[in-house]
């Protein structure tokens, strides 16, 4: 199951207590949902949790049933139908619709005034129209309409309740979305999905942690070339000197560098300078080292 699907599984877990809150859910789940119009209604969905919730919903909502069901044993897309005149003009009187009048949706705000309300209204519109991306993947929360006034009304009023969404068209379709992680979590706690939103956490701190390792692996590899590429270039200084005038030409301290780092050819200047007797600092062996390739490079 998808990362999607989990989260409107967790939604679908709230109950459905109070019939204010049950009349906003099915109110954004008709705005959001495949039709809402004077003829037809019908709400299609793949997950297993809502396809149980909406009938529940709607007669908690406006004590109706849908007209058409989907076999029980269908899996995949379920399509939840109603087209009798009276349950659709009882359905649009609830929302305080004048079915003779009303042209376009749009979002009526008495119904939505309770935080209560608000939060189920965005549940129902993120269970028939949302979705969100797999934070595996990347941060990502959209809800869908194909109502150009609900997209706008809604962005204001995701506004009034303290979040900061973008919205754009896409086809025939409105979007209302989020990029960032953290509102993307404070949408989905708001929603009634903490659970999700903690993944969303979980997942961000493993990046997080993936990428620091990254950044100590590559700056350890990218060091030991350092080290490798300087040892390199002092064995060959030292060569050039031992098939020249030889070490022993070299001053004591020069000769035993010299034999310390043939000894050593992969240890770092701060081993050498430890490993050097008696020890020295590490500016100090860095200094016979570059002693050491200059006279190579004036031989």
């Amino acid at each position: 199951m998808s990362f999607s699907a989990n989260v409107k599984t967790e939604l679908c877990r709230d109950g459905l207590s109070k019939k204010c809150c049950a009349l906003a859910e099915a109110y954004g789940v008709l705005l959001y949902a495949n039709t809402f119009t004077l003829s037809q209604i019908r709400v299609m969905t793949e997950n297993d949790a809502f396809a149980a919730r909406l009938p529940k919903l709607f007669k908690k909502a406006f004590g109706l049933t849908f007209d058409q069901l989907p076999p029980p044993d269908k899996t995949d897309k379920r399509s939840f139908l109603i087209t009798d005149p009276d349950k659709l003009r009882a359905i649009f009187a609830a929302f305080g619709y004048d079915p003779a009048k009303t042209v376009a949706h749009h979002v009526n705000l008495a119904l939505v005034e309770q935080d209560c309300d608000r939060v189920a209204f965005l549940r129902g519109a993120f269970l028939a129209g949302g979705s969100v991306t797999d934070p595996a993947r990347g941060y990502h929360l959209e809800l869908c309409t194909g109502h150009e006034s609900v997209c706008r009304e809604v962005y204001a009023l995701l506004l009034e309740m303290g979040f900061a969404p973008k919205d754009a068209a896409r086809g025939r379709n409105w979007l209302t979305y989020f990029k960032k992680s953290g509102a993307i979590e404070d949408v989905l706690t708001t929603m009634g999905a903490p659970v999700s939103a903690m993944e969303i956490m979980e997942a961000k701190v493993e990046k997080h942690m993936t990428n620091a390792m990254n950044r100590i692996t590559n700056c350890d590899m990218a060091n030991a070339d350092k080290v490798t590429d300087a040892a390199a270039g002092q064995l060959a200084a030292i060569r050039a000197i031992e098939a020249g005038p030889g070490l022993d030409s070299l001053p004591q301290a020069l000769q035993d560098t010299a034999l310390l780092r043939i000894a050593n050819p992969a240890c770092s200047l701060a081993d050498l300078a430890q490993l050097a007797w008696p020890p020295v600092s590490k500016s100090c062996m860095n200094h016979r080292l570059r002693k050491l390739v200059e006279i190579s490079q004036s031989l």
